[in-house]
């Protein structure tokens, strides 16, 4: 009874493991790296032009008010001698206020850089995706991985879309670039 049961289970862990085997097999999984291809892209180029640009603008905006703190600081200073105690305490939070203010003005520019950046690279990456996708579907791959993620790939079992994806999207990207791992 125990050596059939033992025989029982022997067979179906064959079977399962074959099952397994198989199932692996007839897995397609191929591999890209988006960062890559976009930065061929020409439209990546007007999104770092315009988003240099609006930094410019956001750093001028954030010197001139760090300027006129500066110069309202030098202006107590100088005036401090002649203020009274209850003055100076006055003039010293509006300052340190005028100083949050700055603060608070430097991380919400941040922010609105950071979003307007999402903002134009957003139909790039649609792009990207939209034609990982299509590649995906004829060449049957059942997943497609980011590169920069791998650690190790066969080359004979799984496939790089790269130059594929470039290729569907109009641009010629570096060899070596095409072929990263990272």
């Amino acid at each position: 009874m125990k050596k059939s049961l033992f025989s029982i289970l022997l067979a179906l862990l064959l079977v399962g493991t074959f099952h397994q085997d198989t199932a692996a097999q007839a897995l397609k999984v191929g591999y890209a790296d988006p960062e890559i291809i976009i930065t061929y892209m020409p439209e990546y180029q007007g999104v770092q032009q315009q988003m240099a640009v609006e930094y410019r603008t956001s750093q001028e905006a954030l010197q001139a008010l760090a300027e006129d703190f500066q110069e309202r600081v030098d202006r107590y200073q100088k005036q401090q001698p002649l203020l009274t105690a209850e003055r100076q305490a006055e003039r010293e939070n509006e300052l340190a206020q005028l100083q949050n203010e700055i603060q608070t003005s430097a991380a919400a520019k941040d922010q609105e850089l950071a979003d307007r950046q999402d903002q134009l690279m957003a139909p790039l990456l649609q792009s990207v995706q939209d034609a990982i996708d299509a590649i995906a579907q004829e060449q049957g791959l059942d997943i497609v991985m980011r590169s920069p993620a791998l650690l190790y790939v066969n080359t004979e079992t799984v496939i790089n879309i790269n130059v594929d994806i470039a290729l569907r999207l109009g641009i010629e990207i570096d060899e070596e670039d095409s072929q990263s791992i990272n």
